[in-house]
């Protein structure tokens, strides 16, 4: 079991520790190197460009472009996954070539997650068409794929085509994953035709239960490397419940996941690098000296 974390810092929603609100760059700085040296996969940044005052998502949402490229000089492993990023509000040639380059920058370190987006007002704001969100994402995703082959590209759809189109540097990776977002039944076909592995929602944003995945998994027969991440309900507490973390992850497995989305209980920015090593050392992954 692969395990990420949910950043914190970066994105602030619902009733947070006061002290991500004042953390800046040396702070999450030490979360990423922490994150690295401990043995995660990944750590997420949401994407939103501008929302409406007093959105119960929240406000804050760092850019995870500019974060992740300032981040990949500052860790050696640790994958960068936008979480999601709203696949209208871009052309699919300007996602291969800005993300491709923070791929070529990190050596291969980046994983796309998408999903369809569902705030009208920031489509209206950016001049993105909303109602045919769906097919405009599906066709954005083969036209990705397209995209992130190689140096000289085509592709030819419904909304997006492109003919021997030089996108240098690009991706370092022969394929970049794309994880599929969203919760419901058609966010997962979309992952499972179109994509490399389903990232929903945790079960407190409307994702689903641990038991409800698993069902909707065994549904679909799913392609061979194919990830499922996990966002657990809850804030673990390795430090002080560290039975609970082997529980959670058994969980996880048996609901079909191959990736767990990491939150845990913190006050501070010492208790939150406490709790990752505490995880750490509970979940045998592998950490490095610094």
């Amino acid at each position: 079991m692969k395990v990420g974390i949910s950043s914190p810092i970066l994105a602030l929603a619902g009733k947070r520790p006061a002290w991500e609100a004042e953390a800046g760059t040396a702070e999450v700085v030490r979360v990423a190197r922490a994150a690295d040296r401990l043995g995660y996969e990944f750590m997420t940044c949401p994407d939103h460009v501008a929302v409406p005052p007093g959105l119960e998502r929240g406000e804050r949402f760092y850019d995870p472009l500019a974060t992740f490229a300032f981040l990949a000089g500052q860790t050696r492993r640790l994958r960068f996954l936008p979480y999601v990023l709203v696949l209208p509000f871009y052309h699919p040639l300007e996602i291969a070539k800005r993300y491709g380059t923070l791929d070529h920058l990190s050596d291969g370190r980046l994983i796309l997650a998408f999903g369809v987006g569902n705030l009208k007002e920031e489509f209206d704001m950016l001049g993105a068409p909303f109602e045919d969100r769906g097919p405009r994402a599906d066709d954005a995703l083969r036209a990705l794929r397209a995209a992130l082959a190689g140096r000289t590209v085509s592709y030819e759809g419904p909304y997006y085509s492109f003919t021997d189109m030089v996108v240098d540097p690009h991706a370092a990776q022969e394929r970049v994953p794309l994880w599929i977002g969203g919760h419901s039944e058609r966010a997962l076909r979309r992952a499972v035709t179109l994509g490399d592995g389903w990232a929903p929602a945790p079960q407190s944003f409307r994702g689903p239960s641990p038991e409800l995945m698993r069902e909707m998994l065994d549904r679909h027969d799913l392609p061979d490397g194919f990830d499922v991440v996990l966002t657990p309900g809850e804030r673990l507490d390795a430090v002080n419940a560290p039975g609970r973390v082997a529980e959670v992850i058994a969980m996880a497995e048996r609901a079909g996941a191959t990736q767990i989305n990491l939150t845990v209980r913190h006050e501070s920015l010492a208790h939150y690098l406490e709790q990752l090593e505490a995880f750490a050392e509970v979940a045998g992954l592998d950490a490095q000296a610094d």
